[in-house]
């Protein structure tokens, strides 16, 4: 995202030993909180964290060591480091990567309704309820949601030079079909530009919610009878497979997209034309300054609420932390504090940005060596605006959270432990087909068969049943 963001990232090396007495804040040394975080890793982290310490020493006794891991790593990285015992206080949890419900059920994560009571009223204070309701696993929290857009919504993405150059027009854009005019005039016209910008992360929008991110079982989001079915098996998924393996043949959708791990560098040239993004209020000034030229948006999808977006951002305390009301003071603080906030997003005042006024910040060319994911770092609504913003930004996200509506699953965590072993062999199904499949690089007509055939093998049905099972209790006792 833009240079607005570090504070999951945020790293300095000050000192810590730790006093015993830190907890009546007047211990001789700060504690120092160890702090994991995901995206690239930049240059100027420990520089930015020095300054981050200086601040939070003097407020509540701590210094901040930040780890940036880069996306594709982080979930691996930070499974295989928990498991050894690895020290680390506060780290970036989410539904798609480190997944959280699973973590925090494998004990991985500090059990917060003590420390938010005692610690973390600002947090509280600051949240929609729906954040730190719809985040509980079993009943308790795990993990602090940035305050963010609540919703999810689809949108499509262009880069706007294009769409000039070329007059075109994306009012009767909504539908993956609806893309192929356009498309057809920028790879004709265009021959160094990815007309459909699309990687291996990426797979086609359908109308489902679904029981395990990117795992084939979902419910239909206008649902009646809550009833799971294999996605891959739907009419619509079938279609959209099918258009995405026509625009892969037409030339539209990058060769290698099976094997990309991102898109970064094609968005750091510009060499695209249109691409799929998680939207938010005024996400095209965000996008537009954090490229370097303007991109705009249109709806995909509709704006809902799910699981994945209420916990599309989260910030979780070590069980193995040796100083968990510290690092609850800290998070209290970043979710809370401006300063503190902004520093992490954006970095060193006068070196990354400069303030334009109160709450405006404006990037300097030294903000290339800070350029943090800025949703994953906390409060999104105390971070400064960008000079294209509307001072009543933040107003905005709060309409645009009080008008999303629940997706089916919202507040069901589907308990795995009885299929894990089937979990586990479809998860390697996944790994085969996936990719393949959802970037339109191979026949659905033969591919998909295969798949499911495999799928089934490894034991789907068996974690559907499960699932509606537990669905149907659910339900039952949450009418």
């Amino acid at each position: 995202m833009s240079a607005a963001a570090v504070l999951l990232s945020t790293t300095l090396v000050l000192s810590a030993c730790g006093g015993k007495n830190e907890e009546e804040g007047t211990a001789e040394k700060p504690v120092e909180l160890i702090w994991y975080t995901i995206g690239t890793p930049q240059k100027d982290v420990d520089k930015v964290m020095e300054e981050v310490s200086k601040y939070t020493a003097e407020k509540i006794g701590v210094t901040v060591k930040m780890n940036m891991v880069d996306w594709g790593d982080y979930s691996q990285k930070l499974q295989v480091m928990t498991a050894s015992g690895e020290p680390m206080d506060i780290m970036f949890t989410a539904s798609w990567a480190f997944d959280y419900v699973q973590n925090a059920r494998k004990g991985a994560f500090y059990e917060l309704d003590d420390l938010l009571k005692e610690h973390g009223q600002g947090i509280i204070d600051a949240l929609d309820p729906a954040f730190l309701e719809g985040s509980k696993v079993d009943g308790h929290n795990y993990g602090i949601p940035a305050n963010k857009e609540l919703p999810a919504q689809e949108v499509w993405r262009f880069n706007k030079e294009l769409l000039d150059k070329y007059s075109l027009d994306i009012s009767d854009v909504y539908t993956l079909e609806s893309l192929e005019p356009l498309l057809k005039t920028i790879k004709e016209n265009e021959p160094d530009v990815y007309p459909l910008a699309v990687d291996k992360n990426q797979m086609p929008y359908v109308p489902y919610d679904y029981v395990i991110e990117k795992l084939p079982m979902a419910v239909a989001i206008d649902t009646d009878d809550y009833k799971i079915v294999n996605v891959l098996e739907t009419q619509e998924m079938k279609q959209a497979l099918d258009t995405m393996h026509k625009y892969y043949q037409a030339g539209y959708i990058p060769t290698e997209a099976m094997t990309m791990d991102s898109l970064t560098d094609v968005q750091t040239t510009g060499k695209w034309f249109a691409d799929r993004a998680t939207s938010q209020p005024f996400a095209d000034n965000l996008w537009s300054s954090s490229y370097g030229y303007p991109v705009v948006s249109t709806p995909a999808s509709e704006a809902l609420i799910y699981n994945w977006s209420v916990m599309g951002s989260m910030q979780a305390i070590s069980a193995n932390s040796e100083y968990p009301e510290k690092a609850m003071e800290f998070l209290n603080l970043v979710n809370t504090d401006p300063v503190l906030r902004n520093m992490l997003d954006s970095g060193i005042e006068g070196v990354h940005y400069k303030k334009v006024s109160d709450d405006v910040m404006e990037n300097l060319p030294e903000s290339k060596n800070y350029d943090m994911p800025t949703f994953s770092l906390g409060n999104l609504m105390i971070t400064y605006l960008n000079p294209t913003d509307p001072a009543d930004k933040w107003e905005e996200f709060k309409k645009f959270n009080d008008a999303g509506k629940p997706a089916p699953l919202l507040g069901f965590n589907f308990d795995t432990s009885k299929v894990a072993t089937e979990i586990a062999s479809v998860q390697n199904v996944r790994e085969e087909f996936w990719a393949p499949l959802m970037t339109g690089t191979v026949d659905p007509e033969e591919y998909l068969a295969k798949a499911n055939e495999k799928f089934k093998a490894a034991g789907l049905d068996k974690i559907i049943e499960e699932a509606q099972r537990q669905l149907d209790e659910w339900r039952a006792a949450n009418k």
